[in-house]
């Protein structure tokens, strides 16, 4: 499993020219699956998320999780984060998981951080995604199989 977080004052997804997930502040998580992911692996990844501190505090550091800044999270599914280019310049996604795996953690992993946080946003699973978002810093962590 594979998340990049960002850091955002806002961040926006559209499909088909229509906005499907808003926020303002808080995190945009690109979400990539792979097939040896499970749900303890996602919820290993969420607890981290949400606990994640670093968004300043009183005296401007880095000290704040999303919850005590009233934070909200946009989810996206990127199944691109496991772009494979060790071998010419076409990337293989062979090492992401399949549509249906993905789709059942990516929902999963939705749902799980909606039974936690108050504003909880997504793009659509397999859509043609339009992302926008000011990343504010720019604050970027990325959690992968070295979590």
């Amino acid at each position: 499993m594979k998340f990049v977080i960002q850091r955002v004052n806002y961040a926006e997804v559209k499909v088909g020219g229509k906005s499907v997930g808003k926020i303002n502040k808080g995190f945009l998580v690109l979400i990539g699956v792979s097939n040896t992911d499970t749900t303890e692996t996602a919820d290993r990844y969420i607890k981290k998320l949400i606990g994640l501190r670093i968004f300043e505090d009183e005296n401007g550091k880095t000290n704040c999780s999303l919850r005590d800044v009233d934070g909200a999270l946009l989810l996206v599914s990127q199944f691109t984060l496991y772009a494979n280019c060790h071998k010419g310049n076409r990337p293989s996604f062979t090492e992401a998981g399949s549509p249906q795996h993905a789709q059942e953690l990516y929902n999963y992993i939705i749902q799980a951080c909606k039974n936690q946080m108050p504003i909880v946003e997504t793009g659509i699973f397999g859509a043609d995604m339009k992302v926008s978002l000011e990343n504010d810093g720019p604050f970027t962590i990325i959690f992968d199989e070295n979590l």
